[in-house]
């Protein structure tokens, strides 16, 4: 394993002002301290922080040096990953604590209060999963607690039925959705094309033909069902519901389609603004689906990874126009 190291000095006479600076921006880059140097993982979002903190030293009349290290003499790479999960330990173990006292908080507490402090705790949640390089364990258990908070926060509503669709009835199928997809919409395409027919045949349109699969249309074969959305219902429809990353995935699309504050994952709020900026940038239907395609490929595959799960079967293609 390959490692980057940060090396720097200031003036003797310097203030303590830029010190300080330069120490909580290693902390937040979850960079570990060996003696005099700072590492971090050699990934180049790392490398490239480690770039912009070596300007702000040289700035402020510094020296700084950056080195790629494959060994250090001494220390095993385990030993090395076991510090960096070490320090998130320690960071989750304090989220925990807040979690606790969170869930502990009197039933009078007014409700608006309480969901403002569980927002925050998701927030605190994505800046240490954002430096969590090794996948602490323990980030797990956490989320799985902030989660657990959020349903208790939630009314209860009615459970729902829905239909099951048998796979075989879905294939070498033409499938139609109204034009200028969004989340969820985007979500079903790449549901479709990951899990249910690769070659699916997607039109956009407002109405369909008689022989189409319609989804996220007022009426047709799959659509909202009470609280959940579209893609929630096909997952659900397809038996696909049992798959942990995308349950995960379903909360991000529920939480952006619906705005009910049901949900709240680390990743809904940058999925969210993408997506926004892909409608405001004037792409055409089909440009969305395959940015959409591509995006939500890889936060399943993020997903996946997190929980240790193999990935599904199929991967996305484009479709045959």
């Amino acid at each position: 394993m390959s490692w980057l190291v940060f090396s720097y000095s200031l003036p003797s006479k310097a203030s303590s002002s830029p010190r300080v600076t330069l120490w909580r921006r290693l902390k937040r880059l979850g960079a570990i301290a060996f003696n005099s140097v700072q590492v971090l993982p050699d990934r180049d979002e790392c490398l490239e922080a480690f770039q912009w903190l070596a300007q702000e030293v040289q700035k402020a009349s510094g020296e700084a040096l950056i080195m790629r290290v494959e060994q250090f003499e001494g220390l095993s790479d385990s030993e090395i990953v076991e510090r960096f999960r070490a320090a998130r330990r320690d960071d989750y173990a304090e989220l925990a604590t807040q979690a606790t006292a969170l869930a502990s908080s009197p039933a009078s507490d007014a409700q608006g209060d309480l969901h403002e402090r569980l927002e925050k705790l998701y927030k605190h949640y994505a800046d240490i999963r954002r430096i969590d390089f090794f996948d602490c364990p323990e980030g797990a258990q956490v989320m799985a607690r902030l989660n657990q908070i959020a349903e208790d926060l939630t009314p209860v509503s009615e459970a729902i039925a829905i239909v099951a669709a048998a796979l075989d009835q879905y294939q070498q199928r033409s499938w139609v959705t109204r034009p200028r997809p969004h989340v969820d919409r985007l979500a079903c395409i790449w549901l479709i094309r990951r899990f249910i027919d690769p070659k699916a045949v997607i039109r956009y349109a407002k109405t369909a033909a008689a022989d189409e699969v319609t989804f996220d249309m007022d009426k047709g074969d799959f659509q909202h069902q009470g609280n959940l959305c579209t893609f929630e219902v096909m997952v659900k429809a397809f038996g696909l519901d049992n798959d942990p990353a995308l349950q995960v995935l379903g909360q991000i699309v529920h939480e952006i389609d619906l705005r009910d504050g049901q949900y709240r994952q680390p990743q809904t709020a940058g999925v969210d603004a993408l997506l926004r900026g892909w409608l405001l940038t004037d792409f055409s239907d089909t440009a969305l689906e395959l940015h959409g395609i591509a995006l939500f490929e890889g936060l399943y595959a993020t997903l996946a990874q997190e929980r240790a799960i193999p990935l599904g079967s199929s991967a996305p293609q484009a479709a045959e126009r």
